[in-house]
């Protein structure tokens, strides 16, 4: 690890308890915060998620000014959970609907910009079943305290059920994927413990003016490009302690990987790390077994790119409806 990380990792590094709520409140002033959950069919946790936000975090303590909800395509009731909770619930295919509709969670957070006022935005996984306040409050801390803090992740443990059969931590993708392309290509990211983490939060003008992969490689663009803007100095981590989430199978974690790893080819070969020329293939082909012996599957694990959210004509008045809304 570089000497320039380890003294990152020991000065930008802080705990969920550093941040005591009055304290935020207090050095709040006058920036509006939007917390914004993407979500797909996760009716039996957002409820319970968007509901702690609001009891704690904007009726105990004005901190947060809006929660906002993007559906994206669920078939269970998410959308009306989440709107009885108290959140603003948007369909995803329903925000910018002039533009041709793309998939994944990318997708959510880049159109999220167009309908939250929060000059801070906080990002959360939808499907944490031990959700805590302290997550959004951990990563308000730094922006508020700094303002040459521009972006902030969680750090937390993952355990994993032993029933799942998986092991004892969770973290797959990140372990055998996003964390060796990270030392070995762009190893100022090598002291981020969750660089997958779902839930980071960040400054407006600094997301509107970035690119987002629509679909799993969004983490790992966002964490490339904001170094790329503004440098490690710029950047701090939350430990948050323990997330219990569901767990993918490993079919899924293997399309998962393959969208991060398009991901990261398109920003080597965009800073000339690759030489430009033939495009890798985006076809993953995973194996099942039926009654006639193993089956190939052909995935499609291509990754589309939305461009900087400033640069969208509607999205200054897209924010203008969504303060009136």
């Amino acid at each position: 690890m570089l000497p320039e990380v380890r003294a990152w990792l020991r000065d930008a590094t802080t705990a969920a308890a550093d941040w005591p709520v009055p304290a935020l409140v207090a050095a709040k002033g006058t920036a509006r915060i939007s917390v914004v959950l993407p979500a797909y069919n996760e009716g039996r946790t957002v409820g319970t998620i968007v509901a702690a936000i609001r009891g704690s975090l904007m009726q105990a303590y004005p901190l947060v000014d809006e929660i906002v909800v993007i559906d994206s395509r669920s078939t269970d009731d998410t959308a009306r959970v989440a709107a009885a909770a108290g959140a603003r619930v948007f369909a995803q295919d329903g925000v910018l609907p002039h533009l041709r509709p793309e998939s994944g969670k990318g997708e959510a957070l880049w159109k999220s910009l167009a309908v939250t006022t929060g000059d801070l935005i906080v990002f959360l996984d939808a499907d944490v079943s031990n959700f805590s306040p302290a997550f959004v409050t951990g990563l308000l801390g730094p922006l508020l305290a700094d303002p040459d803090i521009s972006f902030v992740k969680a750090s937390y443990d993952r355990p994993v059920a032993e029933a799942a059969g998986i092991g004892d931590t969770g973290g797959r993708v990140t372990e055998l994927v996003a964390r060796p392309l990270l030392n070995l290509h762009w190893p100022l990211l090598a002291g981020f413990v969750q660089p997958l983490s779902g839930e980071y939060a960040s400054r407006r003008s600094v997301l509107e003016r970035v690119p987002f992969c629509t679909g799993y490689g969004v983490e790992f663009g966002l964490l490339v490009d904001l170094l790329e803007a503004h440098g490690l100095a710029a950047m701090a981590q939350v430990d948050l302690g323990t997330r219990a989430h569901k767990h993918q199978g490993t079919a899924a974690l293997g399309r998962m990987s393959g969208q991060i790893m398009l991901t990261a080819w398109s920003r080597l070969q965009r800073h000339g790390m690759i030489v430009a020329g033939e495009e890798p293939s985006a076809l993953l082909a995973q194996f099942r077994r039926d009654t006639g012996g193993h089956r190939a599957e052909v995935r499609d694990v291509s990754v589309a790119q939305r461009p900087p959210m400033i640069e969208i004509p509607e999205y200054p008045a897209g924010r203008m409806l969504a303060a009136d809304a």
